[in-house]
């Protein structure tokens, strides 16, 4: 099973932010999109990086630093690990768990597609093995 299945269902835009965004408008687009990160833009919409809500929390908020004030670019991961369409689910989770991160941005030459988290992988995972079950289930019944 590979990514580019579950981005089917899928539509609307990425949750993204320029660089230059303060911590604290950053935090205000995750409220308003009920996201725990975004990905961050360059203006040529490459990645530059990820910053989530556990960034905003621990290197800005307990480090002293003020929130209106800090740069995105100043807290954000820039090392991001990404994917593409076509990995299997399976190897995002193996990346996702080797990483120990919970989001995983989706690429497509460099330039962001989508974000899964872990929860979006098994929700798909259990999702079509219910389908499939169901199906041979019907199969033996002749339904």
């Amino acid at each position: 099973m590979r990514v580019a299945r579950l981005l089917e269902d899928r539509s609307g835009p990425v949750c993204e932010v320029a660089p230059a965004t303060t911590v604290f408008d950053a935090l205000r687009r995750m409220e308003e999109a009920n996201a725990e990160c975004l990905l961050v833009r360059k203006a040529d919409g490459s990645l530059a990086g990820i910053v989530s809500e556990r960034d905003c929390l621990r290197r800005c908020v307990l480090k002293g630093r003020d929130p209106r004030k800090t740069r995105v670019s100043a807290i954000m991961t820039r090392e991001v690990v990404t994917a593409t369409p076509g990995a299997r689910i399976s190897r995002c989770m193996n990346l996702m768990h080797r990483h120990h991160i919970r989001h995983l941005p989706i690429v497509r030459r460099g330039r962001p597609l989508a974000i899964v988290s872990m929860q979006d992988l098994v929700r798909f995972l259990v999702s079509e093995k219910d389908f499939i079950i169901k199906s041979y289930e019907d199969y033996i019944s002749g339904g």
